[in-house]
């Protein structure tokens, strides 16, 4: 998974799909959150479930542990090793759910440039990928330590072709199961490693090139190319 995403929608409006009936402890606003371009180190909305119910917060996209200092903060986790390696302890146990509208990819256009491919749901419904990370709980302040990482897995069927991993995409049902504290870390790596949704869920055109600029925002970035 290439490091660029979009979130565009209301917080609102993923809570909707993502149905938690509990009141919503919203620190990231009521109004589209309009990021159609956003890139890793940036500040992204995402859930996480406390006593008082669902947060929203807006969290460092980009992670790494106090000893890792001399080297960048990942912005990704493989399923296959965060559970049991060493990098990502700390925050294995503190799941998370990012709500998007898409993803891109970048494919060699064969003339030496790089193809941009925006992905997205064919029902357009929301995306829950599957996170980690070290956000703010109960009344603690935000920490410069504080960021998430996107859980990924081997890409499959037709997607295959665009990028070789994608992010964990969990249902609105598996979603709450994985934000839920109560709900085993080995059933949460289960989850992850098989439960994710399959690529016939998914669909992906050609974007121009202007996504590439990290400065660059609006609904046009998102169009597909004639």
């Amino acid at each position: 998974m290439c490091g660029r995403l979009s979130q565009y929608r209301g917080i609102h409006d993923f809570v909707a799909v993502l149905s938690i009936p509990d009141a919503l402890i919203n620190h990231v606003g009521d109004e589209p959150l309009a990021r159609y371009n956003a890139a890793p180190t940036n500040q992204l909305a995402l859930f996480h479930l406390e006593d008082v119910g669902l947060v929203a917060d807006k969290v460092r996209w980009g992670w790494r542990p106090h000893w890792a200092k001399d080297r960048a903060a990942p912005i990704n986790a493989r399923i296959e090793k965060v559970a049991h390696g060493p990098f990502f302890r700390a925050i294995w146990p503190h799941r998370a759910i990012v709500p998007i509208d898409n993803w891109f990819e970048w494919v060699d256009a064969g003339d030496s440039t790089r193809q941009p491919w925006l992905i997205r749901r064919r029902d357009r419904a929301p995306i829950f990928c599957a996170a980690i990370g070290r956000f703010p709980t109960g009344s603690e302040e935000a920490r410069d330590d504080d960021g998430f990482v996107i859980i990924t897995a081997d890409s499959a069927g037709g997607m295959l072709d665009i990028h070789d991993r994608r992010p964990v995409v969990l249902s609105p049902e598996l979603a709450r199961e994985w934000l839920d504290p109560a709900t085993p870390l080995e059933r949460a790596e289960q989850m992850a490693l098989w439960q994710g949704e399959g690529s016939e869920v998914f669909e992906w055109y050609k974007v121009g090139k202007a996504i590439g600029n990290v400065r660059n925002q609006g609904a046009e970035l998102i169009h597909e190319l004639g």
